[in-house]
């Protein structure tokens, strides 16, 4: 069974370099450009991991990943803080993330947090 990836991003070619790594690396992939109703695309999709992107429309990447981690089914979820802001580190920890990777990234970091946080 393959490990589920959900990264959660406003940018187009960012979600779809993700995709393109993630699914060569052995892993189901799904993607969004919202954050709305996070809940709801989350639960549907049960990952394993889940990236977010800070500056996504309507409910910012910091909303997003506290109601999921407020979430009694959800908040187990590794939620990786995902940006090009210089204080990503900063917006992870007010989040309650429990990493993050600064964009721009490489293939390597990406799958190294992945691997770190998930036990495969």
């Amino acid at each position: 069974m393959n490990k589920k990836v959900f990264v959660f991003d406003d940018n187009v070619d960012i979600l779809e370099l993700c995709t393109i790594i993630l699914e060569d690396a052995g892993y189901d992939i799904k993607t969004s450009s919202t954050s709305n109703n996070i809940i709801d695309q989350v639960m549907t999709f049960t990952p394993d991991i889940i990236f977010m992107d800070n500056w996504l429309p309507d409910v910012g990447g910091i909303e997003a990943t506290r109601a999921l981690k407020a979430h009694a089914v959800l908040k187990d979820i590794p939620v990786i803080y995902f940006s090009a802001n210089n204080d990503v580190k900063s917006l992870a920890d007010q989040a309650g993330a429990d990493g993050y990777l600064s964009k721009p990234f490489d293939i390597e970091e990406l799958e190294k947090i992945i691997s770190k946080h998930l036990v495969i």
